[in-house]
């Protein structure tokens, strides 16, 4: 996990520089540059592949290519054993197997790669960039001027660029062609076939996710909120280690930390748990909604204990398994209850999914970058998206004998095995209020900000769509923690405003 930025379209050394220089959590562990007449790249470095020979930028072996890379190529250990027949490995790194993969295919080579990551290629006198097909790692990119400028957060952007944007996922960019999707999310239809028969395909699917997310030269740990999501991350990661670190945070009392002491002794798991307070919640409430670069009621709530998460894991380990995106592609959330209709539900999780890149995706990189910790989600593996597909949806959202209906329950069926009954079976509840948090924040913040304020300050900022008087304080934070707050307004997404199925 890294950082990266640069300038394209002539030298910019001093704004990467800066650029660099507000990425510092990304990667405190080393610092690089490449300057080169048609621009310049930076890179900030989490040591996780090869400590010590994997250094960015890593250059072919003539020099004229230079690659920057955020994120893991889980596939690289392949692609490697293909590529060195023809290319000459400088490193064990596996973003140089995507240099040379690039060598090799062109514009191409981000179709084969197998992982999370935004990376960036200077090619002599053009720049190559790319992003994950779910947008798992963040890119954004604007202008100065004539010159493209890019980077893995707003943060680093603002004072740097104009008209700043989204890198879009599943895209690659070159000089003088432009943007070009190269992966499309295509509707599957479901497959017939028996419980045992899916259960079977999702449990083996799930363990080769988690297996290859447990690629690292530096110790892996595993959050757990003793939901069913993190919790089965854990019990499959903990069965090729021997020995895991979990960790799990909440109010006094809140039911994740009973939940989650109950899986780690299930498991035996080298458990950590921090208990925070509410006046820590609100010291700690402007760093969280710097680092998320969002004011979404709903993002920043699960942020809060995300941050708190995050910053007790650094301490233990470098890379984290987290249970993103299972309710994404089996039916999690309440909402979906609402959705009778069997194929509509099914329209609905794939657009769930592909919209995750710029909501949770975004707190979860971000607030564990905040700590230089890296996040993995085995639930959002590709194979493991695209055999959701195949589920039927009312295998996701089974409605018992007597008529209640259960999320997940597939994939509490496939794995029932692996967890005790009373986690298994757990009713769903989100990070924020199973960390207890939820509860808490409107009541907290009424000190802030009044209703009758909130009502004046809604007025003033009508383009922001405030929903209460708790998101006019996350949005009053957010404008106070920057100079020039524009870049990250205009990229701030919310839940709410997602289209109908």
């Amino acid at each position: 996990m890294c950082g990266i930025g640069g300038v394209w379209g002539g030298s910019e050394h001093a704004v990467v520089l800066n650029m660099m220089k507000q990425m510092v959590h990304r990667g405190p562990d080393a610092e690089g540059f490449y300057a080169g007449a048609y621009g310049c790249l930076g890179h900030r470095r989490l040591s996780i592949m090869d400590l010590v020979g994997g250094d960015q930028p890593i250059y072919d072996r003539g020099g004229i290519r230079a690659i920057v890379g955020n994120g893991e190529l889980y596939n690289y250990p392949m692609l490697k054993r293909v590529l060195i027949q023809y290319r000459e490995f400088m490193t064990h790194s596996d973003t140089e197997s995507a240099l040379h993969l690039y060598e090799q295919l062109g514009q191409s080579a981000a179709e084969q790669l197998d992982g999370m990551f935004a990376l960036a290629i200077a090619d002599h006198d053009r720049l190559y960039l790319a992003r994950d097909p779910l947008g798992i790692k963040p890119l954004y990119y604007g202008y100065r001027g004539d010159k493209l400028v890019f980077a893995s957060e707003l943060k680093a952007m603002v004072g740097a660029a104009d008209d700043v944007r989204e890198f879009p996922p599943g895209h690659y960019y070159r000089t003088g062609e432009g943007f070009h999707r190269y992966h499309h999310f295509e509707a599957r239809e479901p497959e017939p076939g028996s419980v045992t028969d899916h259960a079977r395909r999702v449990r083996t699917t799930l363990e080769h996710a988690v297996s290859k997310r447990l690629m690292s030269d530096v110790p892996v740990g595993a959050f757990l909120s003793g939901g069913l999501d993190s919790s089965l991350i854990a019990a499959i990661a903990r069965r090729h280690v021997d020995r895991l670190h979990t960790f799990s945070v909440g109010l006094e009392g809140s039911p994740d930390l009973e939940a989650a002491r109950v899986v780690a002794a299930h498991l035996d798991t080298d458990h950590h748990e921090y208990v925070f307070t509410v006046e820590e919640v609100l010291e700690a409430l402007p760093q969280i909604i710097y680092f998320l670069e969002s004011f979404d009621q709903d993002l920043v709530r699960s942020a809060i204990p995300c941050y708190f998460v995050s910053r007790l894991a650094a301490e233990h380990v470098k890379v984290i398994l987290t249970g993103e995106g299972a309710d994404e592609i089996f039916a999690g959330y309440a909402y979906y209850a609402g959705i009778r209709d069997v194929g509509q539900l099914h329209r609905e999780l794939l657009r769930s999914v592909t919209s995750l890149h710029n909501i949770n995706l975004q707190r979860v990189d971000r607030l564990t970058m905040a700590h230089s910790l890296e996040g993995r989600v085995p639930f959002l593996d590709l194979k493991m998206v695209e055999l959701a597909q195949t589920v039927p949806a009312e295998l996701k959202l089974f409605a018992e004998s007597d008529g209640t209906l259960t999320a997940k329950w597939i994939l509490r069926k496939a794995c029932e095995d692996l967890l005790p009954d009373e986690i298994t079976w757990r009713r769903k509840e989100q990070f924020d209020e199973g960390s207890g948090t939820a509860d808490i924040m409107p009541q907290l913040l009424a000190r802030a900000m009044s209703e009758p304020a909130a009502v004046g300050y809604r007025t003033a900022h009508p383009e922001a769509r405030l929903r209460s008087a708790e998101e006019c304080t996350y949005h009053k934070i957010l404008c106070e923690s920057y100079d020039d707050p524009r870049p990250v307004l205009a990229n701030v997404a919310r839940w709410t405003d997602r289209p109908a199925a």
